[in-house]
C-alpha cells in the first residue's frame, strides 16, 4: 500500500494556510486557524472520516471568515487529491446519513476527477457563535472543486444550525471514509474508462 499523505501550503495576500492529510490516519485532527467553531467541524470531518488532519492557518478574519474558510477548503481538496493518487483500488463512492439530535443531514461523495458540488442546507439563524453559517457551502465548493469530486449535501430535517452545520461535517466524514476505503479484490481504477 502506498503512503496515502500530502501537504499542501497556499500563501495569498489575504491568508495563509499549511495543510497535511493522512487518509492512513486514525482520525488525529489538529488544526489551528483562529476560527473555534470552524476548528471543531474540521475536528467533526476528519474525525469521522477517520484521517489525519493538521491545519494552521491565519488571514484576514477582521474583515470577516470568508477567504480563510474558503481557503483551507482549497487546501483540504487539493491534499486530498494528492493523497488519493490514481485512486486504485478504492470504493470511489461514499455516502452517510447522519442524525445529530433533531437534526438529520444525507452526504454523497462521487472522487470521480469532475468537480461538482450541490449543498442544500436551510439555516435558521445567520451565525453560530461568531461564525457565519454561509461561508459552510464556500467551504464545500472551495473543497470539492480542487478535491476534482462530486459532493451533495442535503438537510433532511433539523431546527438547530449549530446542529445542521455538524450533521453535514460529520456526514461528509463518514462518506468521504468510505470513499478512500480500498475495495476487497479491486486493484483497478474503479471506472470502466480506466481512469479518474
Amino acid at each position: 500500500m502506498s503512503e496515502r499523505r500530502a501537504t499542501v501550503s497556499r500563501k495569498t495576500k489575504e491568508t495563509e494556510v499549511s495543510l497535511t492529510l493522512d487518509l492512513e490516519g486514525t482520525g488525529e485532527v489538529k488544526c489551528d486557524v483562529g476560527i473555534a467553531f470552524f476548528e471543531h467541524m474540521l475536528g467533526q470531518l476528519g474525525f469521522h472520516g477517520r484521517f489525519d488532519l493538521h491545519a494552521l492557518a491565519s488571514g484576514d478574519a477582521d474583515v470577516d471568515y470568508h477567504h480563510l474558510v474558503e481557503d483551507v477548503g482549497i487546501c483540504l481538496g487539493q491534499a486530498l487529491a494528492q493523497a488519493a493518487g490514481d485512486k486504485k483500488g478504492i470504493v470511489r463512492y461514499g455516502w452517510a446519513v447522519v442524525p445529530f439530535d433533531e437534526a438529520l443531514v444525507l452526504a454523497a461523495v462521487d472522487l470521480s476527477g469532475r468537480p461538482f458540488c450541490d449543498v442544500r442546507l436551510e439555516f435558521g439563524a445567520d451565525k453560530v457563535g461568531d461564525f457565519d453559517v454561509e461561508v459552510v457551502e464556500d467551504f464545500f465548493q472551495a473543497f470539492a472543486a480542487n478535491g476534482r469530486l462530486a459532493l451533495h449535501v442535503r438537510e433532511l430535517a433539523g431546527r438547530n444550525t449549530h446542529h445542521k452545520v455538524e450533521a453535514a461535517f460529520k456526514a461528509v466524514g463518514r462518506a468521504l471514509a468510505a470513499a478512500v476505503a480500498f475495495e476487497e479484490g479491486r486493484e483497478a481504477v474503479p471506472s470502466t474508462k480506466g481512469v479518474l
